[in-house]
């Protein structure tokens, strides 16, 4: 299932701008809400109480792209997890909030600590708590999964769901329309 690139109806703030490769140049930082995003949303919790997530390879892969390619990865998501913690470890992502309920404010801070504008920043969420950021974001984008009025919101609706491979389809969409994904591709052919 392929996804795909959708102008966003977003009253009454009005049109999305235009999504071309001079305006995705723009984008410094690329953030993913976990649950739902990285993760196919299920909470698995062990006998004492831990919680263990299960994130897509590719995915991860697709993050460790966004790096080379000169874009800050990040996460923001509502729950406070060791195991995000551990992912954005292994991932090397500089920049993780968790325990987020309400995350425009994080994210406005986040940005104001980094000196990135708004629309110098893509995210990808699911749920109606990441409304308010896809809203005010550079490129929105959301798994297949995603709640409608998401879809509705965004620039780009993964073809896939959650956790399976949506967030490193977007980002290869992404990096395809910036121009950069065949660069990035040479060194896979050495």
């Amino acid at each position: 299932m392929a996804g795909a690139l959708i102008p966003p109806p977003r009253p009454p703030r009005g049109p999305a701008p235009a999504v071309d490769a001079a305006f995705l140049r723009r984008i410094r930082l690329f953030l993913f809400d976990v649950d739902g995003c990285l993760t196919d949303g299920g909470i698995t919790l062990d006998p004492d109480g831990r919680e263990i997530k299960t994130f897509d390879a590719r995915d991860g892969h697709g993050i460790r792209m966004l790096a080379r390619a000169g874009v800050v990865p990040g996460f923001l998501t509502g729950r406070a997890s060791a195991a995000v913690q551990a992912r954005a470890k292994d991932l090397s992502v500089p920049h993780v909030i968790t325990g987020a309920k309400r995350k425009l404010e994080p994210w406005m801070e986040l940005l104001a600590g980094l000196g990135i504008a708004p629309g110098e920043c893509a995210y990808m969420g699911d749920d109606l708590v990441d409304i308010p950021i896809l809203r005010r974001c550079g490129f929105a984008c959301c798994p297949a999964d995603a709640r409608d009025e998401v879809r509705a919101v965004c620039h780009y609706v993964a073809g896939r769901p959650g956790g399976k491979g949506a967030a490193r389809e977007a980002i290869e969409v992404f990096l395809r329309l910036r121009g950069q994904w065949e660069e990035l591709l040479e060194r896979y052919y050495e």
